[in-house]
């Protein structure tokens, strides 16, 4: 099972200061974890795209192009791209540029997303929502089986044989589905024969499993190469030195932007105890010392049976030395715990899209 991070690069919404000097330390802080993270030897690092002021990264390509430079392992992916309000064309230019630079390490993971500020900016309807993000899949697989591309949609204006450049190293450069739980969502990645990236961000995750089961039928049933198949799950969670450190310093940041997200959304506000219930063994949240997360890994590997974990642990305005710290231990102390049980168990190989 491969391991790894994702970020949307938080941001305060309304800072004391310039939102310009703002960004630039936040984004020299990513670079700063993404090369850490490389360091002590996790798989992969994750970088969702926003429209938004609560978030640095708009363009994540970009990121990750800068972070290619500066690290030798990890695996670069969006998390998600937003592929119904861009251009596949654009996306699968700026992410084979970005596998050229890496050395072959680039990824897309492309989504739905799940804000709706990018409708608007870039001029599309909402009323288009579904449609938009499954002429735009079936455009970027075209754009990555072929170099020469012949398509025709009902949203986007055709493309009668052209060719499409750079080209990647990774061929077919690694495109996964991101879902938050919608039972079509992932039915279409399996008929497609695609990886699938899973959001669990509350209730217990244990109630999500079945969704990779439909996943695996609904492969099966389109004749798609079980082998091929990938799953990841993509979590909230923070790493400290203890328990209790790791939820006291994750507790406040995470909280906020919850609630601020809460406040849209008409969810209820969200509390300590609620915090520290879905932190236990059946809550969504994976916080703890390194062995209590490590545990809670591989308790989930065991019922979702997934190829990739992905952890959140940036997420609001957590200072960047705990944040640091805790790239540490997983790399270091959790990663090897995991390897190790999943190694006895005979499920220490990685994935591949």
């Amino acid at each position: 099972m491969e391991l790894g991070l994702y970020t949307f690069a938080d941001v305060n919404p309304s800072p004391a200061g310039s939102r310009g000097v703002e960004g630039a330390e936040r984004l020299k802080n990513l670079i700063e974890e993404i090369e850490l993270a490389d360091q002590v030897g996790l798989d992969v690092f994750g970088l969702g795209e926003h429209h938004r002021p609560d978030y640095a990264a708009s363009a994540p390509a970009v990121v990750l192009a800068a972070a290619a430079v500066k690290t030798k392992n990890i695996r670069l992916t969006s998390a998600v791209t937003v592929l119904s309000s861009d251009d596949p064309v654009r996306v699968f230019q700026q992410f084979s540029t970005l596998d050229l630079l890496s050395n072959g390490r680039a990824e897309i993971m492309a989504g739905r997303g799940s804000f709706i500020e990018s409708f608007p900016l870039f001029g599309y309807n909402l009323e288009d929502y579904d449609q938009l993000f499954e002429e735009k899949l079936d455009l970027l697989l075209a754009l990555r089986d072929s170099e020469v591309v012949e398509w025709k949609g009902e949203l986007r204006a055709p493309i009668n044989g052209r060719g499409v450049y750079p080209r990647p190293l990774q061929d077919p450069l690694p495109l996964w589905v991101a879902v938050g739980g919608t039972p079509q969502s992932v039915a279409r990645a399996g008929a497609l024969g695609l990886p699938v990236a899973l959001a669990i961000i509350g209730g217990e995750p244990r109630r999500f499993a079945p969704l990779f089961d439909l996943y695996r039928e609904a492969a099966r049933r389109a004749g798609q190469d079980q082998a091929k198949l990938k799953t990841s799950i993509n979590v909230h969670g923070f790493i400290a030195d203890t328990t209790e450190a790791a939820a006291d310093q994750f507790y406040g940041p995470q909280a906020e932007v919850m609630n601020r997200i809460g406040r849209e959304r008409g969810w209820g506000p969200t509390n300590r105890a609620h915090f520290d219930m879905s932190r236990g063994p059946n809550g969504a949240l994976f916080v703890g010392d390194p062995e209590a997360v490590a545990e809670k890994i591989i308790a989930h590997h065991a019922l979702f049976r997934n190829d990739r974990f992905l952890l959140q642990m940036a997420i609001g305005l957590m200072p960047h030395d705990q944040i640091m710290r805790g790239i540490e231990l997983y790399g270091t102390k959790v990663a090897p715990i995991v390897r190790k049980a999943l190694t006895e168990k005979g499920e220490g190989a990685k994935a591949s899209a």
